[in-house]
């Protein structure tokens, strides 16, 4: 039997373009699965913090935190989140910027470790970004995080227990220093069986297109 492409996604919970990414690589790979011999993909997100100096409850909106963070003027802030929102409505995502919550992501990137290791990672990646960008949640503190833990299917103590012990922080900080070895400066970052590097939100079919050669060789060489 011929292994599965892996594809190793570097993003952070509050990357606008990481949920985009996802979801066109969730449509790309939906796209494949009626092919006679569809691509089978093992997808694995990995930690990247974009700004992890950013503390767990920020005083202000988005726009308050991307002016101060970048130094950018309110108003060019503002056409920025537009567009990205529309971007992201093309993708079948409602942003809701007006409602987000800023904050340090290092906790929720915690969580995802975990739900690895329960293998119900993908599930929870799906409930934080949707929780972050969709429905104006906190997902920097624990309380908040356990909830979310929970309403993706994970066992509320034991995800409490994971955070508070902080025991995947370690995991998190391997990530980060396999994006540096990997030259990573920006997210969302796909690795295609460990050797081919995709940078940014790809449109679904470029994807579904990148699957179905990965596979087409590898049903070769296999």
């Amino acid at each position: 039997m011929t292994d599965k492409i892996t594809i190793d996604v570097w993003s952070d919970i509050a990357c606008p373009w990481c949920y985009i990414g996802k979801r066109n690589l969730e449509n790309g790979l939906a796209a494949t699965a009626m092919d006679a011999d569809a691509p089978q993909v093992e997808v694995t997100f990995h930690s990247y913090e974009l700004a992890p100096d950013t503390p767990v409850d920020f005083d202000g909106d988005e726009i308050d935190f991307l002016a101060g963070h970048k130094g950018m003027p309110r108003e060019r802030v503002q056409e920025m989140l537009d567009h990205v929102t529309g971007v992201a409505a093309n993708s079948g995502l409602e942003y809701r910027f007006d409602k987000l919550r800023h904050t340090n992501t290092v906790k929720a990137h915690e969580l995802l470790h975990f739900a690895k290791e329960q293998g119900r990672q993908l599930e929870v990646a799906e409930r934080l970004m949707s929780a972050y960008f969709t429905e104006g949640r906190h997902v920097g503190r624990v309380d908040d995080l356990v909830d979310l833990a929970a309403e993706a299917g994970l066992d509320a103590a034991a995800a409490r227990d994971a955070l508070e012990s902080g025991r995947y922080l370690p995991a998190v900080r391997a990530d980060q220093a396999q994006a540096q070895a990997y030259g990573i400066q920006g997210v969302p970052f796909f690795v295609i069986d460990g050797k081919y590097g995709v940078s940014g939100a790809q449109p679904a079919d470029a994807f579904a297109q990148i699957a179905r050669r990965m596979w087409a060789e590898r049903s070769v060489a296999g």
